[in-house]
């Protein structure tokens, strides 16, 4: 996806805009070193992704633990500084923006964190908590109109508006994630990225957190970056994918697609580890098994960023970076062995 004019024309073909344009995106890390802290290495965390986010979509953002998923999420916000590349939100260039105008797009552009128990002031109760966007963009409410809003947001990701005094620790990981999301419905935005959600959470709780954000999304017209690990609830979740693998996308689809016909080896190797529920298919299909250790992002290999662990790399991968290109419509892969 090196510039806009290579990316799929899929706003034409289903009547939607891009809410959100990444291009060639990348945040490093400087690795200072000496007496002095002279900068010798730099930690690649986003190495040039590019990719677009469709009007009230879900694209899942999946790979290893340490690839740079949600240090990606954070640039795009600006809560990282990239280090280059765009970021446009609804036509607006958000790394170009000064401190005052970048507060103002914050209203449409939110967060909800992957720890719930980290997340919250213990110190606060949760009327405050979920006030307190209110506070910050919109001072001139009193505070009996910011206690209706609380109590409306309370209700509708589920919990009780009677909790309003409560305090964080009188809550599950669950209910504390709910009111992580209703903190970030508050300002109303049309745009959130969600930084794994649920990884913190119990298995039982994980669908309740999932069935609730697709039911905002479809009541409030949401979009979503949704970051995780977890291949199946992306699945559940998503409308496409995204790939990613030390620091890079590696191949973008929508979920059907990537599923049924994933064409990157590293794509493969994941869905491969995914549980399946039919017995008989689970005992037959062939699970990929990937060797060696994930390579240091401060020190990646020639070529290919996957070549040290692909069964099936050639000296071209080793010399070669493949370029992340539409082999079919709507399907996008960086491969040299995919036609």
């Amino acid at each position: 996806m090196p510039d806009s004019k290579q990316m799929p024309e899929r706003d034409r073909t289903i009547g939607k805009k891009a809410l959100l344009e990444v291009r060639e995106l990348r945040k490093y890390f400087p690795i200072r070193k000496g007496i002095f802290g002279r900068e010798t290495e730099q930690v690649k965390a986003v190495d040039g992704v590019s990719f677009d986010v469709f009007e009230q979509e879900t694209l899942g953002l999946v790979g290893e633990s340490g690839c740079g998923k949600s240090t990606t999420g954070n640039t795009i916000l600006q809560l990282l500084t990239p280090t280059s590349g765009t970021v446009r939100y609804d036509g607006v260039e958000l790394t170009t923006l000064d401190g005052k105008k970048l507060r103002q797009m914050r209203q449409h552009i939110q967060m909800i964190f992957q720890n719930p128990y980290a997340s919250l002031n213990p110190r606060l109760t949760v009327s405050q908590i979920v006030s307190e966007p209110l506070n910050t963009f919109r001072p001139q409410m009193s505070k009996r109109e910011r206690q209706e809003i609380v109590q409306e947001m309370l209700q509708l990701v589920g919990l009780n508006p009677a909790f309003i005094n409560r305090y964080p620790h009188e809550f599950s990981g669950g209910q504390r994630q709910r009111i992580g999301i209703a903190r970030a419905l508050t300002l109303d935005p049309a745009f959130i990225v969600c930084d794994e959600p649920i990884a913190a959470l119990d298995v039982s709780i994980q669908a309740q957190v999932v069935n609730l954000l697709r039911r905002l999304q479809k009541q409030l017209g949401l979009t979503y970056l949704f970051i995780s690990h977890d291949l199946s609830m992306v699945r559940f979740i998503s409308d496409r994918i995204a790939v990613m693998y030390l620091g890079k996308l590696v191949e973008v689809a929508d979920k059907d697609t990537l599923y049924n016909n994933a064409l990157h080896p590293y794509s493969q190797a994941l869905l491969s580890a995914v549980p399946v529920a039919n017995p008989k298919r689970e005992r037959n299909r062939q699970q990929i098994i990937l060797q060696g250790d994930v390579p240091s992002p401060a020190n990646p290999p020639s070529g290919c960023n996957f070549n040290t662990r692909c069964p099936v790399a050639i000296d071209r991968c080793f010399v070669e970076e493949p370029a992340l290109r539409e082999v079919e419509t709507g399907h996008w892969c960086a491969c040299h062995l995919v036609d």
